[in-house]
């Protein structure tokens, strides 16, 4: 689909997208996402405070986004741990798998009076962010887990106030790709671009060494940096897809393959959560069990599902 040819109106389906494309004859790729239906069911899950709610639609967004930028079978998490005991934000994280399932979870401090009436008075994503500590401070992580593969953990410098500018000045220094990242979330949707120019091959250089009539457009990027630059918050939350790209690059020769559709899943289970009990030992299980008149629950943060264990089924585990 060339998207230069095609009107603004163009909708291909569900709002909860990663919507790839590409400048043709050109290093340039990027991605959009849109999240409404599964961000919803993601903040549902807790009584976020509203600038907790706004970073969390960040969070999923660039995770969703940045799973693009890597070839794996598996999922890439962001998680943010503040290194302040007096931070109001404990720690946040957020995960997209391969096939576009995401969640996301936050720890919030709201015990006091005083804690619960600084986050009242915070709206944005940005104000949560800052509750890392100041420029330096707080630890960002990019975590990435092949399904049967070595996990690798990169991380991210607190360069930045934002989380998008961090991401970006991450993928510039760590990758050496060139990368432009906004995010934005209102609270209801969520929603992102992410641009790279990356590294010709050596065929490609070669092509162009040899041939000065390459039609090479040496400035692509500083337009395509500043076109990009102009996308509004409440665009990247409320436009389709394939709208964003078109209002963006509508001048460009861009070509966009079909979208990959985005959702709300969890991977809690029964048997994981009996792995959990095998690891603190059948002693403590059972000792749990009487303290809680014989029956005790786990739940998951991420999906709100219960799993409830009484005396037979923690002995069915240790029979094992």
């Amino acid at each position: 689909m060339t998207l230069a040819t095609q009107t603004p109106n163009d909708d291909r389906g569900s709002v909860d997208v990663r919507q790839r494309f590409f400048i043709e004859d050109s290093p340039v790729r990027g991605d959009v996402v849109r999240l409404s239906r599964s961000y919803a069911t993601t903040i549902a899950q807790k009584a976020y405070p509203e600038a907790i709610k706004r970073l969390l639609g960040e969070m999923l967004t660039a995770a969703s986004l940045l799973i693009g930028t890597v070839k794996i079978d598996g999922h890439l998490s962001i998680q943010l741990q503040s290194s302040d005991s007096d931070s109001l934000l404990n720690w946040a994280m957020a995960e997209c798998n391969q096939d576009g399932v995401i969640r996301a979870l936050a720890s919030w401090k709201a015990e006091t009076d005083e804690q619960i009436h600084a986050w009242d008075k915070m709206t944005l994503a940005d104000e949560a962010f800052a509750e890392l500590g100041s420029t330096g401070q707080g630890v960002l992580f990019i975590n990435i887990q092949p399904d049967g593969g070595e996990a690798y953990q990169g991380i991210v410098e607190r360069t930045h106030d934002t989380l998008s500018e961090c991401l970006a000045h991450y993928q510039k220094q760590s990758a050496q790709i060139p990368t432009l990242i906004n995010l934005a979330s209102d609270g209801l949707q969520a929603g992102g671009i992410l641009v790279q120019m990356l590294p010709r091959t050596a065929e490609e250089a070669y092509e162009i060494e040899q041939n000065e009539d390459a039609g090479i457009d040496d400035d692509l990027w500083i337009r395509l940096s500043v076109l990009t630059r102009t996308v509004k918050d409440e665009e990247l939350t409320t436009l389709d897809a394939n709208e964003i790209i078109y209002r963006l690059y509508n001048e460009e020769s861009v070509v966009a393959p079909d979208p990959v559709a985005l959702a709300f899943g969890c991977t809690c289970s029964r048997e994981k959560c009996a792995t959990a009990i095998e690891q603190i030992g059948e002693a403590e299980a059972l000792d749990i069990l009487e303290e809680q008149n014989g029956t005790f629950e786990m739940d998951c943060g991420f999906c709100g599902e219960v799993y409830t264990f009484d005396k037979d089924n923690v002995t069915a585990i240790f029979a094992e």
